[in-house]
Formats: C-alpha cells, structure tokens, sequence
C-alpha cells in the first residue's frame, strides 16, 4: 500500500542537539581561534620593530670635583702656594672661577667687575685634561673680603666707584675709599664712557679702565 502525504501535512523538523553538545563545539571554535592568533604572531614576529619613543633615560651624573677644563667656570680652588682644584663644598675651597680665558689678563678678555684676583694658569704634561693649557682664571673669595668690589682699595681692574691716587708720573693707584690716610689726592670714578668728551664737565681726572667701555670720569676726593 502506497503511503502519500497530502499537501497539507507539516514538514517534520530535525531534533534540537542537547545542550553539552552545543557547549563542546562552541569550546572547540575558540580554541581554534586561539590557536590561529597565536599562529599568525609567530609569523609576523621576526619581521616587526619596536620603537620606544620616551627616548633614552639619563645617567645621573656621578659626583666629580672636576671639570673638563683645570679651572673652569664655576670650580673652586685651595689657598696657598700651590693652588690646586678642589671640591667647592671642600673646607680647603677658598675661591671660585668667575671666568677662564686663553693668553694673558693685558691681552684677552677683560675679567668680570666682581673679580678679587687673577690666577695665571699653565697645565702641562701628559695630565694635562683639555687644550686650555695656558691662561688665567678670575677669581672671586668665597668668603669675605672681597678687594674687587667697588671701592674697597684692591682686585685687578678698576671700576666705576673704586678711588684712585694719581701720580705726576700719569699714574693711578687704586686705594680704599674708606681709607684717610696719606697725602696724596684721591679720585672716585663716577661714570665710565666709550670717549672723554662723554665724561662730565666737573670731572677731573680720567682713569684707564677695561671693557666697551675704556674711559673712567673721575672727581677729586672730598671726604667719603
């Protein structure tokens, strides 16, 4: 007997998995999805760069009483016959460098207004730590007293505020203004200028100074 189904019958449909089935195959795919990241990283790994862009990190700087210059901007020197660099924080520290230059004091730059003294510098030998070998270094007392200051009679350049005697030679000696003692007239320089005619009408002496600007105006002594 032929079994048909007529038009209208439902079609069946197939039997839902049970649920550990569906869990096993979803478990299966992300493991091989896994799989293929890794995979596909061992292949691109050889051929990548990895640039670090915080740039490199600093040493910090090791604690050195030197320089590379012997004597150079900002180091300090003992006291003595021999004068050596040291430490600044050093109990032997007596002086600092305000400037180092090459040749001599009467033929290279002129040394800062604050300068207490001048040092001649000379490093020789296979020591030697740079190609500044021959020189002089301005130097300014860590302590007081400090000579180069205006008006206090001493340092290696005259500035404006220092007194001077005069010679009938045409030369000056600098003093202390503070000083009364002696006979020979004394003269405050008041200003400096690039040339005489500058200086003021009153001024009655003119004192060689260094610098841009040569020309010291200086006025007779009338008790300071």
């Amino acid at each position: 007997m032929d079994e048909r189904v007529s038009s209208g019958a439902r079609s069946r449909r197939p039997a839902p998995l049970p649920a550990r089935v569906v869990l096993a195959a979803r478990v299966v795919l992300a493991v091989a999805a896994a799989v293929v990241a890794l995979l596909l990283a061992a292949c691109e790994a050889p051929g990548r760069t990895v640039t670090d862009d915080r740039g490199p990190v600093p040493a910090p700087p090791g604690p050195s009483p030197y320089g590379v210059v012997f004597l150079g901007p900002g180091d300090c020197s003992s006291r003595g016959p021999v004068i050596r660099e040291v430490f600044c924080r050093s109990e032997k520290a007596a002086a600092t460098v305000l400037a180092r230059h090459l040749g001599t004091p009467s033929s290279g730059p002129p040394c800062p207004d604050a300068t207490d003294f001048v040092l001649h510098v000379s490093e020789t030998g296979t020591g030697a730590r740079s190609r500044l070998t021959t020189g002089y270094a301005c130097m300014r007392n860590l302590e007081p007293p400090h000579p180069g200051d205006p008006g206090q009679g001493g340092g290696p350049l005259t500035v404006v505020g220092d007194c001077v005697t005069a010679s009938r030679a045409g030369e000056v000696t600098e003093t202390a203004c503070a000083d009364a003692g002696g006979r020979a007239p004394r003269y405050r320089v008041e200003s400096a200028v690039r040339r005489r005619a500058q200086c003021p009408d009153d001024t009655d002496l003119f004192v060689s100074l260094r610098g841009e600007k040569p020309v010291g105006c200086a006025r007779r002594s009338t008790g300071w």
